[in-house]
């Protein structure tokens, strides 16, 4: 899954074990200059001139200028110019422009310091003096190889951490090979043909990641006895960082149990990163627990301009759960926070999954095209660019897809209507073109990544959930994905999850003409359903779903309006775009003037079966008008006999698109309070 960039960050307790050597050095700059080569009396100067500055600080930039008039072979100026930029960077741009003084300082100073730090931590004597220096390379190799890595250049990374890794420090506090096993994950959808250090499949390269794993823990085992000085607890703490990257690696190659181990010894350790073990829990169907601990690290400290996953996994979860409207509110408070930073593109992302599954299509659709033009960062998370583009586009086919559903709702005599017409040759025109960007971005996809993030369901590496594979895969081969998702009942270990695969396959079958071998095995799934039903509303919904519309097919009206009732009571928001025509008892009481009975005609025209006697299976609607000013206020309440209640309220002005309106938040659509017709685009 992700990491939170822990080798920014990582073992800082390893300078509080040295701090005592710091203090008696602070810049021993006769020292300093031992090594040095070039003007001896400008880099003295320079030495001194820089204490009490830090490079990060406003004044750093200025002070670049001056070192690099004294002396530009000097590393120093360099070093302040770059740290400077990567400090203050929050685009593609800002990364890109702090890489060339960053990678100038880089090579000068190991030019002139190389020697020095092949054996820095050989004898204390020889540590104390230069510690100070060694912070240098290590914070200008941090700041270089982040930069190159937000800027999509893994063969950058790895050069910098190649370069880092001939000196074999004892003390790895950058973590190369935990540096170089991510990069491989990160990248390992691409072949040595992009690439010249990756592999050439998606196996291979996470066979390399976690050995670069592995040899981490080797290396901190070889010098464990040469660190010992430092405190008994510098190897801990290294290996836990190695830990973290193991429990990422094996939770993606589906070896769980591995993963599970490692995430214990993490939280054993106080170095669990609560966000990445919610995703593994999410991965196996645990999603309550998923949630508990998205949101442990929902308020953390997050590095600014990182992406905080948590802003856009728990929305997602927040939708299966049926609570679309704590994910709008939990999204856009993101969007708030992030102010037009990495991560601004991934919240609208989420936002617009949430409006979509809330039945807001023009939100959505809004909130697609701000992801859409926003150029993202990927800082601080395995997502890359290329999943950002695929999501956008499959939420796009799911959109156009239900704007073509509500359309229908919206009149029910459509096939009649030019104007309707119109509609529906234009959202299907575009919901091709939708389909044709993805399918391509799908067909280009390794196998092993498309299984892994597409057909799996659930994977804490995908960005897109298993409703949006369903609208995916379902114009594509019938019989294919029906024996597909039988074998993933055999060979998937995650009992939680077998019954999406068992709702894909029945779902399949019935698409392939095997309607009533598939309705058969939604009712047994029916009749021996386990599932959290506080947080799987949306399985259950689209189970109910299914059934429903199964028996719509056959006639069976019992049925029919028996799941259709399940439907109503666990999802809502999905009836308007089933294709299902919900019978409504339709009260209506208050303000009776041409505009009210211009939105009650227009109600009457959605895709809703009105009937006089209300059943045990229908709905119950009052709809209350009242006049004030120049503004209506209409009052909705919808119950049914099991006891579902909807409440809504709408201002409007004018009587044009709110009948169609009431009628979509009868099924408990949200929007806003004051309602304003869609203007055309």
């Amino acid at each position: 899954m992700k990491a939170l960039f822990e080798h920014i960050t990582r073992n800082k307790n390893i300078l509080y074990k040295l701090l005592v050597c710091f203090l008696t050095l602070h810049f021993s700059l006769f020292t300093f200059h031992s090594h040095a080569q070039g003007d001896a009396a400008a880099r003295y100067e320079i030495d001194a001139k820089r204490i009490g500055v830090s490079p990060v600080d406003k004044d750093a930039l200025p002070r670049s200028r001056e070192f690099l008039r004294l002396d530009s072979t000097y590393y120093v100026g360099w070093m302040y110019e770059g740290m400077y930029k990567w400090d203050r960077s929050a685009d593609y741009f800002g990364y890109r422009n702090a890489i060339p003084p960053l990678r100038k300082a880089f090579l000068l100073i190991q030019k002139d310091f190389g020697n020095m730090f092949s054996n820095l931590f050989e004898p204390v004597n020889l540590t104390q003096p230069n510690f100070a220096r060694y912070q240098d390379m290590k914070s200008i190799t941090e700041a270089l190889r982040e930069c190159y890595d937000n800027i999509e250049m893994p063969d950058s990374v790895m050069w910098v951490a190649n370069s880092y890794d001939k000196f074999k420090f004892r003390i790895d506090e950058i973590g190369v090979n935990t540096i170089k096993a991510w990069t491989f994950h990160r990248n390992r959808f691409f072949t040595s043909a992009k690439y010249p250090f990756l592999k050439n499949s998606v196996e291979e390269n996470e066979k390399m990641a976690l050995a670069y794993c592995y040899k981490d823990f080797a290396r901190i085992n070889y010098y464990e006895p040469m660190i010992q000085m430092f405190g008994p607890a510098v190897s801990n703490n290294l290996r836990m960082s190695t830990c973290h990257y193991l429990a990422l690696l094996h939770c993606y190659m589906k070896n769980y149990d591995s993963s599970e181990y490692y995430y214990q010894k993490l939280i054993q350790g106080g170095r669990v990163s609560w966000n990445n073990y919610g995703g593994m829990q999410s991965e196996i169907g645990n999603f309550a627990n998923a949630q508990e601990y998205f949101q442990r690290d929902q308020n953390k400290y997050f590095l600014p301009g990182m992406l905080r996953e948590p802003y856009y996994y728990v929305p997602e979860l927040y939708v299966y759960a049926g609570r679309t409207q704590d994910a709008i509110n939990m999204a856009q408070n993101a969007i708030t926070q992030s102010r037009s930073t990495p991560g601004f593109g991934w919240y609208n992302i989420a936002l617009a999954r949430a409006y979509l599954y809330d039945g807001q299509l023009d939100s959505c659709e809004d909130a697609l095209n701000k992801a859409a033009n926003f150029k993202e960062l990927h800082i601080g998370t395995t997502l890359t660019q290329n999943q950002y583009d695929f999501t956008i586009n499959l939420l796009k086919v799911q959109l156009d897809d239900k704007k073509i559903d509500e359309e229908k709702f919206l009149n029910r005599g459509w096939w009649h209507s030019a104007t309707s017409l119109l509609n529906l040759t234009k959202y299907k025109a575009d919901k091709m073109m939708a389909e044709y960007v993805v399918i391509n971005q799908l067909i280009f996809m390794p196998p092993e990544e498309r299984a892994r993030t597409v057909y799996d369901l659930f994977c804490g590496e995908a960005t897109t959930n298993f409703d949006e594979a369903w609208y995916l895969l379902r114009d594509f081969s019938p019989s294919y994905f029906t024996k597909k998702y039988q074998n993933y009942q055999q060979t998937d270990k995650r009992s939680n999850i077998q019954r999406y695969f068992k709702l894909f396959e029945a779902r399949f079958k019935m698409q392939s003409g095997k309607e009533s071998e598939g309705r058969q095995e939604l009712e047994d799934m029916d009749a021996t359903l386990l599932v959290d039903t506080a947080n799987e509303k949306l399985f259950i919904g689209r189970l109910y779903e299914a059934l429903a519309q199964a028996y719509d097919d056959n006639g069976d009206k019992d049925k029919l309006a028996e799941y259709r009732s399940r439907l109503f009571a666990e999802y809502p928001q999905l009836i308007p775009f089933s294709g299902l025509t919900m019978p409504v008892r339709l009260n209506t009481s208050g303000q009776d003037d041409a505009v009210t009975r211009a939105v009650i005609s227009d109600l009457k025209d959605c895709n809703i079966k009105w009937v006089d006697d209300a059943g045990p299976y229908a709905l119950n609607a009052f709809v209350t008008f009242s006049k004030k000013s120049d503004r209506y206020e209409a009052l909705i309440n919808v119950t049914m006999p099991t006891g579902k209640i909807i409440k809504q309220r709408i201002l409007f002005k004018k009587a044009e698109g709110v009948g169609g309106e009431i009628g979509l938040r009868l099924f408990d659509k949200g929007g806003a309070l004051v309602y304003d017709p869609p203007q055309p685009k």
